[in-house]
């Protein structure tokens, strides 16, 4: 067999997961890229091992050994990257990538007492007029959802 066919087939799969990577949402399915990434690498050490084992007449397979090594890399990857994709998970309720970015953002812009800079006077805006959406009449804040179509 040609040393072509199996580099052809690690660059496709290599490529695929590049696009993996670059183009999806879910850090599940970047993890799984990230992998088939791996896996394309392992083929041609796997197959340029083959070769020059055939064309040098060695014995060591220096290819076949180096990728056990990464065999066992990929596997301590997917386990530490999937315990860190749940613990997030259960934190902030997803795994979507652009919403953990946004949130990390917001969390950046916190000060350093967690008021996140905010106004504190209870519904008040710069004008001095009580906003609809202020304080209850025992004193709580009502939820974010009705503060933030109160500012609106």
């Amino acid at each position: 067999m040609h040393l072509v066919y199996p580099a052809v087939l690690a660059a496709l799969l290599f490529c695929t997961g590049i696009y993996g990577v670059l183009a999806r949402r879910n850090a599940i399915l970047v993890l799984m890229s990230v992998e088939l990434m791996l896996n394309a690498v392992n083929l041609n050490l796997v197959a340029f091992d083959v070769w020059l084992s055939r064309t040098a007449e060695e014995k060591l397979h220096s290819g076949q050994a180096l990728t056990l090594f990464t065999i066992a890399i990929a596997a301590a990857e997917i386990g530490i990257g999937l315990a860190i994709v749940l613990a997030v998970y259960r934190g902030r309720g997803t795994s979507d990538i652009d919403k953990l970015r946004d949130t990390a953002e917001v969390h950046e812009s916190d000060g350093p007492d967690g008021s996140g800079g905010s106004d504190t006077t209870g519904g008040s805006d710069n004008t001095g007029e009580s906003s609809p959406g202020g304080s209850d009449s025992d004193g709580t804040e009502p939820p974010a959802a009705e503060k933030a179509e109160a500012t609106a």
